[in-house]
């Protein structure tokens, strides 16, 4: 097994605290995304992504089967690959086979979730050196590890930009351009637009899970913020929103209902939402004139034959 180092810049309570509160003293109510990612939401986001209805996983994964051999040749073995939201870590699998980078840095929100992740690919990699790092990547952030003489390569797969607003995205891509530098890539998935009862399917499977997934937030809150939200006052709410290209989750108040938030008050209605997530669609072309906005230059491009998915590898435009 090889050894791990591990870097924490987790965000400490007072950032949920802060965000959460200024998030639902506004109108439209709001809380970001990146706070689903406690150790039972990283669980339930895995579930999610073994339902039916939830095609990006599978067809990312049939990507990266059968492209990663020339993915490897673009990228160069003598790198630090640098996984953003790495999760479980399953998709990179599939890159450290056939890459064998000079080393390997998951960076996550999830503290726990991210330990577990790294010490598993340590002891099934016992030839990778392994640097987790516990960072918010959607914030100015920076590499802890990043030895001059390796390429930096960032993978961003699960079309987790789709989360940020385009303007937002184009920030985010920017930054992520000077993390790894000028001689660095990009390899990121990226959802297409598609047949609209396709993406509502994919965001209400079945099960339930992204329902749990939704409501978990509101367990978390009140868990680390001492908040008193009843999950059974709320319902989960998703749907492809055409004109804007994305699809919206809300979590929907059932009744009339006062929320307490650590000594603050929050009067909900019925039928008031709380927007918790937006999930952008990006046909191939948008997406490139967004990279190329954010000073990033399209290599290659690849897609499934149903062409719901995209996987693109970029470089740092000169």
């Amino acid at each position: 097994m090889s050894a791990i180092r591990f870097y924490d810049r987790h965000p400490a309570p007072a950032s949920l605290r802060e965000e959460v509160l200024q998030g639902l003293a506004r109108r439209p109510r709001a809380i970001p995304p990146k706070f689903f990612y406690d150790l039972r939401g990283s669980a339930l986001f895995e579930a999610i992504c073994r339902t039916p209805e939830y095609y990006p996983t599978r067809t990312e994964v049939a990507l990266l089967c059968t492209h990663a051999a020339e993915i490897a040749r673009l990228i160069d073995s003598d790198c630090l690959l640098v996984e953003l939201g790495s999760g479980g870590s399953e998709k990179v699998r599939l890159l450290l086979e056939a890459l064998r980078p000079g080393a390997y840095m998951p960076v996550d929100i999830s503290r726990d979730h991210l330990l577990a992740t790294a010490r598993s690919l340590a002891a099934d990699y016992p030839w990778l050196d392994v640097h987790a790092a516990c960072i918010d990547y959607s914030a100015i952030w920076h590499l802890p590890y990043s030895p001059a003489h390796m390429k930096k390569v960032a993978f961003f797969p699960g079309s987790s930009i789709g989360n940020f607003e385009p303007a937002e995205a184009v920030t985010f891509l920017r930054r992520l351009a000077a993390v790894v530098g000028r001689e660095g890539g990009v390899l990121i998935g990226v959802d297409l637009k598609k047949d609209i009862a396709v993406l509502n399917a994919a965001y209400n499977d079945a099960q339930g899970i992204t329902a749990a997934f939704n409501l978990n937030l509101l367990t978390r809150i009140n868990r680390e913020l001492q908040a008193d939200f009843d999950l059974k006052g709320f319902s989960h709410l998703a749907f492809y929103n055409e004109p804007r290209g994305r699809i919206e989750m809300h979590l929907v108040s059932r009744r009339p209902q006062t929320v307490r938030i650590d000594g603050a008050r929050f009067a909900f209605s019925q039928g008031e939402r709380i927007h918790t997530e937006c999930s952008y669609k990006y046909q191939i072309e948008e997406f490139h004139a967004l990279a190329w906005r954010a000073g990033l230059s399209p290599i290659a491009v690849w897609t499934d034959r149903e062409r719901l998915f995209s996987l693109h590898y970029l470089g740092v435009a000169g």
